[in-house]
């Protein structure tokens, strides 16, 4: 992969399409190792791998970066297959129907309509800091039921699990055992003073002894918290970059915010939240094309890279907010772990993208002549900022 970090950083867009070019699946370095991974990158592929039992999950491999491999952060539904990832997976399915999530529509528009009130008179902010991080993690706050209480430090320390996802370094050791005290507070606290939001259902299905237990509890709630947030901070940044480099766009979606679902779906596939799945393990070896990944291997399925397949996207490397195919994205996944919040990151989307291009007519980018901040790492594709001129 050359330069590899630096360039999946900046301008993963260029590596995954030098990895199409030249086969069906690529090899990537894992981390300072020097092991290897397969990386799958064509749309085709991407779907089969998705669905295909032969690309396990393995929580407890130790293949898995040390900082993520504390049962009370990883024994979750994404680290699991069959019987356990789908007891996992009912356990919170009914908070995310389309139903449910519909009626928190009024609650994510309040506090969407709060935080654009904070920017009101305001020259300039950073929509990562002031808007795209807070209104998400404020959602799944109280979707689950945990105060809104040290919420730089979450960030931070999600920021490290994500950003350096396949790191072994003391700082993500460190950030994983900070997580893990912090999510085990948040669930006694929880314990003793319950009440009818998610963790206290949650926490009674552990109780019980038979549905959870609880290194489950806490994982799960690590990841409500952190998936709940991270991809949408992602969504939100990503469209406004893309809407403020192209103002026709932009203009186009405030004279008709009707057009902003269809634009989100393009947001979506041109500029994935997500660049790669987590870690799946081949057990069993498995062909794609002419090459055969060994059982054994770590496998990571691109999205990003499925994402601007030619030969499902018509001109994949335009932003064509009006474009038919856009819906076949694969940002939210595919098969059994097809992102269960995805109807939540949409809604969510829309209203901070509607509220933004409404209340600010002549908002634009602070600083356009400078490259965009992106996050490092293979995981996520997100802004760590974005400043913008308000007035």
């Amino acid at each position: 992969m050359g330069q590899g970090h630096d360039v999946m950083t900046t301008d993963p867009h260029a590596v995954f399409a030098m990895m199409r070019q030249a086969g069906r699946v690529a090899q990537i370095p894992l981390g300072a190792s020097g092991a290897t991974g397969y990386l799958i990158i064509h749309h085709e592929d991407a779907k089969r791998a998705l669905t295909d039992p032969r690309l396990a999950k393995a929580p407890t491999s130790n293949l898995l970066p040390q900082a993520m491999v504390k049962p009370g952060l990883s024994k979750h539904m994404l680290n699991f297959d069959g019987a356990d990832h789908s007891r996992l997976r009912r356990l919170i399915s009914l908070e995310f129907t389309p139903r449910r999530i519909d009626a928190l529509r009024p609650r994510v528009q309040e506090i969407s309509d709060s935080l654009i009130d904070g920017l009101r008179g305001k020259e300039s902010a950073d929509l990562i800091d002031d808007y795209a991080f807070p209104l998400p993690f404020q959602v799944i706050c109280e979707l689950i039921g945990v105060p809104m209480i040290d919420r730089e430090e979450f960030r931070g320390w999600s920021n490290i699990l994500v950003n350096e996802f396949l790191a072994r370094s003391e700082e993500s050791k460190h950030a994983s055992a900070s997580m893990l005290a912090y999510v085990q507070d948040l669930v006694a606290r929880k314990r003793s003073e319950p009440d009818h939001a998610l963790l206290s259902g949650l926490i009674q299905a552990s109780d019980a002894g038979d549905r959870l237990d609880q290194d489950e509890l806490t994982s799960l709630v690590f990841l409500l918290l952190v998936a709940g947030h991270e991809t949408t901070v992602n969504l939100i940044g990503n469209a406004m970059l893309l809407l403020l480099r192209h103002p026709d766009r932009l203009a186009a979606l405030r004279s008709d915010p009707d057009l902003i679902p269809a634009a989100i779906e393009e947001v979506l596939r041109f500029e994935s939240p997500v660049k790669t799945t987590t870690i799946r393990i081949a057990v069993d070896e498995i062909t794609f094309g002419d090459t055969t990944i060994p059982a054994g291997s770590v496998v990571f399925v691109g999205l990003m890279a499925a994402n601007r397949d030619g030969t499902v996207f018509d001109d994949p490397d335009s932003l064509d907010l009006t474009r038919t195919d856009a819906a076949q994205h694969l940002a939210f996944g595919h098969g059994a772990h097809f992102c269960l919040g995805a109807p939540l990151a949409r809604m969510e989307g829309k209203i901070a993208i509607e509220g933004l291009l409404s209340a600010f007519p002549e908002i634009a980018l602070g600083v356009p002549d400078e490259p965009p901040a992106w996050r490092p790492g293979m995981l996520l594709r997100g802004l760590a900022h974005l400043p913008v001129r308000l007035i």
